[in-house]
């Protein structure tokens, strides 16, 4: 029984250590200039904070609510919101996203990881980019039916706006399941309040 529970410890310990190097556990300073591609990238913080806490402590039993029996549940809702990370960041890269070709199945904390992990790639490549660089941005997509680009306005309205959106609704459906965002969480500071 001794042995389990220090496996039990040591395993929590491991998962908490591997989780505190996140990215977005509090909001980045603002920027000192108001470029497009800062005001961009500040939108997109707001979003990995929202992000960060609406999965911070997520149970097995949060993963798998499902507000009814035609909606996602709130792992499919993650999933979503970590492949329209990929199209933000993309974009940011001048990368396709390449629908011809399998995305990798990953875990919940995989897929956590990397979520937060595109949203600031896409903040520090927009802080750096001038507002031309951001009007030449593309949002590019390749499928069998050939490939198709939009302008970064659509990034704005498209994928940035959507992923906000279903961040949203993780953060209501793990209401629904019984485990709250945590109140400490300042939206508007984007700090954690003590």
């Amino acid at each position: 029984m001794k042995s389990l529970l220090a496996l039990i410890c040591a395993l929590s310990y491991h998962m908490a250590g591997a989780q505190s190097d996140l990215p977005y556990r509090e909001i980045p300073d603002y920027p000192t200039a108001y470029t497009a591609g800062t005001v961009a990238a500040r939108l997109l913080d707001g979003l990995g904070f929202r992000y960060y806490w609406a999965t911070e402590g997520l149970r097995p039993e949060d993963l798998q609510f499902q507000p009814n029996k035609d909606g996602r549940t709130s792992l499919e809702t993650i999933k979503h919101i970590y492949e329209l990370t990929l199209t933000i960041v993309n974009a940011t890269k001048k990368a396709v996203n390449d629908n011809t070709v399998p995305k990798p199945v990953l875990t919940f904390e995989e897929m956590r990881r990397k979520t937060l992990e595109n949203v600031r790639e896409a903040s520090e490549m927009l802080k750096k980019a001038s507002d031309k660089e951001v009007s030449e941005l593309k949002v590019i997509f390749k499928s069998d039916r050939g490939t198709s680009e939009f302008p970064f306005w659509n990034e704005l309205n498209g994928p940035i706006a959507d992923a906000l959106w279903h961040t949203g609704q993780v953060v209501s459906f793990r209401r629904g399941s019984g485990n709250p965002f945590n109140e400490k969480a300042s939206v508007f500071t984007g700090k954690v309040r003590p």
